[in-house]
């Protein structure tokens, strides 16, 4: 199953780039064994500020057709680690070829959008800057890899 990351915005050179390589390097030598991957991510810049509506309009374009669209959101679903590990496996399990991973911009993900999708997935209540949440969601696939592969990297 492939993984595709959609994102709002052009992540610079800096700390959090170099730990989404790292956690994404790691993902595909691991996943790949297990039937997931490669990952790949693609980056959308709203340039004419058409602010979410217009984000949104990219986001779909950036997702390949067919793909299953988890948008993250903080009123998404929240689940553990073996949960998410567990989804994904499901989702590979069930033949999908695709899954994109939408993160919003400053202003978050259009509600239409939203309501299409077929998952919404919450790090928490809080509301994390939207280069973060590519870092969490870098190392949570890697996580989930290294537990679907009985690694030592996730301990309980």
């Amino acid at each position: 199953m492939r993984v595709h990351i959609c994102a709002v915005g052009r992540l610079r050179a800096g700390p959090e780039r170099a730990l989404i390589e790292d956690y994404l390097t790691r993902f595909d030598r691991t996943g790949r064994a297990l039937g997931l991957g490669p990952i790949s991510v693609h980056e959308v810049e709203d340039k004419k500020g058409g602010g979410m509506e217009a984000e949104a309009a990219l986001l779909e374009r950036a997702a390949p057709a067919g793909a299953l669209v988890a948008v993250m959101d903080e009123r998404g679903d929240t689940m553990s680690s073996p949960e998410f590990a567990d989804l994904l496996a499901r989702w590979r399990d069930a033949g999908r070829q695709d899954v994109a991973f939408v993160i919003g911009g400053a202003d978050g993900i259009a509600p239409g959008f939203k309501a299409r999708a077929d998952q919404a997935i919450s790090f928490g209540a809080m509301v994390w800057p939207h280069m973060l949440v590519r870092v969490m969601l870098s190392e949570q696939l890697y996580r989930a890899a290294s537990i679907l592969a009985n690694a030592p990297y996730h301990r309980v």
